[in-house]
């Protein structure tokens, strides 16, 4: 921010003073050391450079005991905008998002900056080079979480990593088949025991260094060095064997037809061999890091990229601080805006993109309470009825959900629970009116959760609310005994579920017991060994224990929405269901 404008901002948004527009105030200049946090010699310093721009009128009073007079020229919300407006202008983005959630403002006037900076974001195409260069700015209502593939737990960062970094080979959800990436081929032998992989020549990592088996390996160990929460689905691995520098060999303790789904999935994303995980992340992907800090990471195309080079040449995402994350612009868990400079105006186009995966509330079993007992969790089965949830709230609340899949959950005949059930199994439950914690992300959860506590009311169930602020923090662990969350998918179905079961650090395994959890492995130890239709089949005898159980409590299936200018071509989605940013492009800028 710069300095003239802190000074007035500091005066003008004083609670000391309480100034008003063209008022005259009487102030000390030990009031205004106080609040300009500076030296009395330095207030009056400030004083005059702030007169001499016409921020206020200063005059000194005359002797010992007279007071001085500060009339302010300019009101707060006015010297926000044009300071917020002359950093946008001057490419300070990092200063103008910081100066949002810094001061004390009113909900018109963020809404205001906030449609300012909208503008300024989306594409701008830069043609001060004879090559020109696109790039695409987009914010977040959150700051950037962990991008380590060995720890990586949430949907956005995965989606990230897919575009700065490559596995040995990719899924197709459409066609239920395996593509090459990092290999160009693999094979194994008949009792599914022994794999092997042959890699592309001349892949380079964004340093410019060429990726070989080595590479693939270290990758491999590196999960187990750092314990990563997926390695019960590389359990089976005996050992490894480098054939030179473009194959590699997996020699399996039995028999695993799940295997080709293990070097898919992010888990197993190729890096260097001497990683070093302190520094920024270097891959093989479309786009490279060129900067990487708590306020944005910017991608820049990589030229040297085995497959085809985006089209887009930088991609900049800005991290809003808490204070302004309500509004959600560019938002990418919920509404992606996309836009041209000049563009606010014209009809935007919508595309949809429901992801899979469903919201669902989790019962904390690590504390006491009567949501032990069957009654109880059933009663909560009727409170957050996904028929009424859907039909309540609607927004992007799409579908009730009885699975994590939105295909099983359409084969089910819904019908509105009563309330009237529910207040008769809370009564068995040996319910006595004490309070129960419900714990919830705030902004994102807020409305469910405050619908739950009001049908909780109507059959005598006290439900106080337990928002917490980190967005990140999705496996905080909490004493609330009842937790609402939401599980995104891969697009690769069975892996996603089966790492939802087995994943040791997520929310399932925080607050279910070890006794339950154990009930859970011993049904589905199996899953690697058995071919897809049984996997399946495995899969949906360990949702319908949940169900019978009401260990967990489906709610509904979200939808994902993309507002683009129309000028955007090139729309896939990707991991998520977000935009695949590597194929987007623009046609006449």
């Amino acid at each position: 921010m710069d300095t003239i404008y802190t000074h007035f901002l500091r005066l003008a948004g004083s609670d000391m003073l309480s100034i008003k527009i063209n008022e005259p105030v009487p102030v000390t200049i030990e009031n205004l050391s106080s609040i300009l946090c500076c030296t009395p010699r330095n207030v009056k310093f400030i004083l005059r450079k702030l007169e001499d721009q016409n921020f206020i009128h200063w005059k000194p009073g005359r002797g010992r005991g007279h007071h001085s007079e500060l009339t302010l020229l300019r009101s707060l919300n006015d010297a926000l905008e044009s300071n917020f407006t002359e950093l946008l202008f001057k490419g300070k983005l990092k200063e103008a998002i910081e100066l949002i959630g810094s001061v004390q403002i009113d909900d018109l006037m963020r809404e205001k900056l906030m449609l300012t900076l909208h503008d300024q974001m989306g594409f701008r195409s830069y043609t001060e080079t004879a090559s020109g260069q696109d790039t695409l700015r987009m914010l977040r209502s959150r700051q950037l979480g962990d991008l380590d593939p060995a720890s990586v737990y949430t949907a956005f960062e995965t989606y990230l990593l897919g575009q700065i970094c490559n596995t040995l080979i990719t899924y197709n959800a459409h066609t239920d088949t395996f593509l090459p990436a990092l290999a160009h081929t693999w094979e194994s032998n008949k009792d599914h025991k022994e794999w092997v992989f042959y890699l592309r020549k001349g892949v380079r990592f964004h340093d410019g260094r060429v990726m070989t088996s080595h590479d693939v390996q270290a990758s491999l160990m590196r999960l187990f060095d750092t314990n990563c929460s997926s390695l019960w689905l590389y359990r089976d691995i005996k050992r490894t064997e480098v054939n030179g520098d473009y194959c590699i060999r997996f020699i399996l303790h039995r028999a695993n037809r799940f295997f080709l789904h293990l070097f898919s999935c992010i888990r197993m994303t190729v890096l260097p061999a001497d990683y070093d995980s302190n520094q920024n992340l270097v891959g093989t992907g479309p786009f490279q890091i060129t900067e990487m800090n708590e306020d944005v990471i910017k991608l820049k195309a990589f030229d040297a990229y085995f497959g085809f080079r985006p089209h887009l040449d930088q991609i900049h995402i800005w991290f809003l601080p808490e204070p302004a994350s309500s509004d959600g612009y560019y938002d990418m868990s919920g509404t992606d805006r996309l836009s041209l400079p000049g563009s606010s105006h014209e009809r935007p186009h919508y595309i949809d993109y429901p992801a899979l995966g469903c919201q669902y509330m989790l019962f904390n079993f690590n504390v006491p309470g009567c949501h032990h007992t069957l009654p109880f969790r059933q009663a909560m089965r009727i409170v957050y009825d996904p028929v009424n949830l859907v039909n309540d709230l609607g927004e992007n609340r799409i579908t009730p959900a009885s699975s994590f899949l939105p295909w099983k959950s359409a084969a089910q005949s819904w019908e509105a629970t009563s309330l009237v059930d529910a207040q008769a199994l809370l009564e068995q439950s040996g319910y006595q009116g004490e309070s129960f914690l419900l714990s919830y992300k705030k902004n994102k959860d807020s409305d469910v959760a405050e619908w739950i506590q009001q049908r909780a009311r109507q059959i005598g169930l006290r439900i106080d609310l337990e928002p917490f602020d980190d967005y990140l923090d999705v496996v905080k662990t909490s004493d609330a005994p009842l937790i609402l969350r939401e599980e995104i998918l891969e697009d690769d179905w069975q892996y996603g579920m089966i790492h939802f079961f087995k994943n040791q650090s997520n929310t399932l395994h925080e607050y279910m017991t070890p006794e339950l959890q154990s009930i859970l492995d011993s049904l589905l130890d199996p899953f690697p060994q058995l071919p897809h239709s049984e996997r399946s089949d495995l899969l949906e005898q360990a949702e319908e224990l949940l169900r019978e159980n009401s260990w967990m409590l489906y709610g509904c299936h979200m939808n994902k929405k993309a507002e683009l200018h129309q000028s955007f071509y090139g729309m896939q989605t990707s991991e998520f269901g977000f935009l695949d940013i590597s194929k987007l492009w623009i046609k006449n800028p």
